[in-house]
């Protein structure tokens, strides 16, 4: 729960996981859908589905017992080389290393490595290092040390060198390197996708698909029906293809706005539109070896209780907020292709 997540965020996630598994048996048994709806809103949902399958693998490999050493570790779904290391030196004692964004940037100044400790030939350097750092004698307390050392003394920025304890054999305090090092290359930004999400919203009730387990973005969570669009306003065929969704086409379409979603490698813009539908829902050939497996109607009531991203929620708050509006004086006008939506772009 903790990668690329905040500790402060992530306490009442553990929590609450912990009270609904306390056993690894408990995690194995449960149903996918029961871990994802416990992640709602944590984000990087790939996680949640490893962290299952990895208390499955415990279960059926290992008879119940977590392994101890880095090596099997690795072997679990979605354990890498730093968890393993992590759970192998601080809970079991094994002499084995960690080497995070932390550890990366002062065995980069500590060795004044002029090449990027992040990726390639420079993170296999930094790894070697640490390797040969690690004491045999409590090396868990080592590592927590070492990633602290980076967190609050050798900072990104205005590092503390008069207070560091590695100040004297610092070989980029003593060439004068501290503020170029590490030489980190630009991320990469984030890929534009533009979706149009459908919201139907019958007797308290609303219309939600689920994507399939091995769909990507989103797998195994229920979101409003969505397809891919154009670009930004793009509005003339929706009706057309959130039909093949849904099996029958949706009338009424009000333009409610656009949300900007920002995840680690995609930018999403969503156009949320609002409509009606008349009769069942028969999921047509959208649903045949497209991003979905189900297309429902399910109560308002127990959306809270459904896994899914935070998205679907913030794509609900701007329809209603849009239908509130449009109940007052001001009535919003239909969507057509001509009519711009008006945009409500929020970052998250």
């Amino acid at each position: 729960m903790l990668q690329q997540t905040r500790v402060d965020t992530v306490i009442p996630y553990y929590e609450r996981f912990l009270k609904a598994f306390p056993r690894v048996e408990r995690l194995a048994e449960a149903p996918l859908e029961d871990v994802l709806s416990l992640w709602s809103g944590l984000g990087y949902y790939r996680r949640a589905r490893m962290l299952h399958a990895a208390a499955r693998a415990v279960c059926e490999l290992h008879g119940g017992v977590f392994p101890r050493s880095a090596v099997e570790l690795r072997t679990l779904p979605g354990v890498g080389r730093y968890t393993a290391g992590a759970v192998a030196s601080i809970a079991c004692g094994e002499r084995a290393a960690i080497v995070d964004g932390n550890v990366a940037r002062v065995v980069a100044r500590l060795f004044a490595l002029l090449s990027d400790p992040t990726r390639g030939a420079g993170l296999a350097r930094v790894w070697s290092i640490a390797e040969a750092l690690v004491p045999a004698n409590d090396p868990g307390t080592f590592n927590e040390a070492l990633m602290e050392l980076g967190a609050t003394v050798c900072t990104p920025r205005a590092p503390q060198c008069g207070t560091c304890p590695l100040a004297a054999p610092c070989q980029a305090r003593a060439r004068g390197l501290t503020d170029e090092l590490p030489r980190i290359q630009s991320k990469k930004a984030p890929v534009p996708v533009h979706l149009a999400a459908l919201v139907v919203q019958r007797r308290g009730r609303v219309l939600l698909a689920h994507r399939r387990a091995e769909s990507g973005l989103f797998a195994g969570l229920w979101e409003f029906p969505s397809v891919a669009a154009r670009g930004s306003g793009e509005t003339a065929d929706l009706p057309e293809r959130f039909a093949e969704l849904v099996g029958a086409t949706p009338r009424d379409l009000v333009a409610c706005g656009e949300l900007v979603h920002v995840l680690s490698h995609r930018r999403l813009t969503v156009q949320v539109v609002r409509a009606s539908l008349d009769g069942k829902i028969v999921p047509a050939a959208g649903l045949d070896g497209g991003v979905y497996d189900d297309v429902r109607f399910c109560a308002l009531s127990r959306l809270g209780t459904l896994p899914r991203a935070a998205l679907t929620d913030r794509v609900l708050a701007l329809a209603e907020a849009q239908a509130r509006e449009a109940s007052g004086p001001r009535r919003a006008g239909r969507l057509t292709p001509q009519r711009a939506l008006v945009r409500s772009r929020s970052e998250s």
